[in-house]
């Protein structure tokens, strides 16, 4: 599975709308900050098909040590909740789910078939 950076999505952006890539990494930038800035406030961010990002608070609980197995107060906290919309579910699930280990990337069942038949 590869990652893709900052740096490497403002390149494809700035590469797919033939724009500059300061401009495109300043778009970017800003579209981040301000979902950063309204999760903050404890607004909800919907982005129809794409997905729901909510800022939730997490209740104070005890929890354990393992090592030492001594109980420890764990404040509450505010974290962030994802929920994947409709078409990126789709996507996702369509996706192929085998990944090739030396490489990483992720195999396309049907040429995995196809690479069988010719070695026999």
């Amino acid at each position: 599975m590869a990652t893709i950076t900052k740096k490497e999505l403002i390149d494809r952006v700035a590469e797919m709308q033939q724009c500059k890539r300061v401009l495109a990494k300043r778009i970017i930038q800003s579209f981040l900050d301000s979902i950063v800035d309204e999760l903050s406030q404890g607004n909800r961010l919907e982005f129809r098909d794409f997905g729901v990002f909510e800022s939730k608070i997490r209740a104070a609980r005890l929890a354990q040590n393992p090592k030492t197995m001594v109980k420890v107060p764990v404040p509450s906290r505010r974290t962030v909740r994802f929920k994947v919309g409709r078409v990126m579910k789709k996507r996702l699930s369509d996706a192929p789910t085998e990944i090739d280990e030396a490489t990483g990337l992720a195999i396309d069942p049907s040429a995995q078939k196809r690479s069988r038949k010719s070695k026999s």
